[in-house]
């Protein structure tokens, strides 16, 4: 079994090579960010990630796995399954973290929002699936990664003593972009 599974990594990071290669020459970043000077930053970013694919196929925090239809076509998106830590609130449940990586990652922080059917019901996350969280933007270093991330979403989710949503989550529902990295988050609240 465990022989498959390799073969199938195998498999995904050659695919993932070849998409990198695509990427590279076509990518409308690599025209703007200057020529071949874009095609240095895509490059860098696409073997860290790759990189980071890896470590999260061979070695993932505890209840969460990649989704691996997620990254057959990109690897600026993927998808991790979760499922809340045994002993906690959200014990049993099944969550989806949806990433998106920017061409300036690691040095932009990834998008990172609960997606699917199933959003936690928590004072950090609004029934949107966006999530208050500092490392996600402000607080973010380039030595943080994709399990650190997934670490700290674990973390927060396990610290959590009362299922609630954030008291002002129908106004920012209505009111805010898409991407939560647009919002100017205000981290007040140390309880949870």
């Amino acid at each position: 079994m465990r022989q498959s599974g390799n073969v199938k990594r195998f498999s995904l990071s050659k695919q993932l090579l070849s998409s990198r290669d695509s990427l590279t020459h076509s990518s409308p970043l690599c025209a703007d960010a200057g020529g071949e000077g874009g095609v240095s930053i895509m490059a860098s970013m696409q073997k860290r990630l790759q990189k980071e694919l890896l470590a999260l196929q061979n070695d993932p925090p505890p209840g969460m796995t990649l989704n691996e239809k997620s990254v057959q076509n990109t690897i600026t998106q993927w998808i991790v399954d979760m499922e809340g830590a045994p002993g906690t609130l959200y014990e049993g449940e099944k969550f989806q973290l949806l990433f998106k990586f920017s061409g300036r990652y690691p040095f932009d922080s990834p998008q990172v929002m609960f997606t699917g059917e199933n959003i936690p019901v928590h004072p950090h996350v609004y029934s949107n699936g966006h999530i208050c969280l500092s490392i996600l933007t402000e607080d973010w270093s380039p030595a943080l990664s994709v399990q650190s991330v997934c670490l700290s979403i674990i973390s927060m989710l396990s610290s959590c003593k009362e299922k609630r949503r954030p008291p002002d989550n129908s106004f920012y529902v209505r009111t805010c972009n898409k991407n939560p990295k647009k919002t100017k988050w205000w981290y007040h609240d140390d309880t949870c």
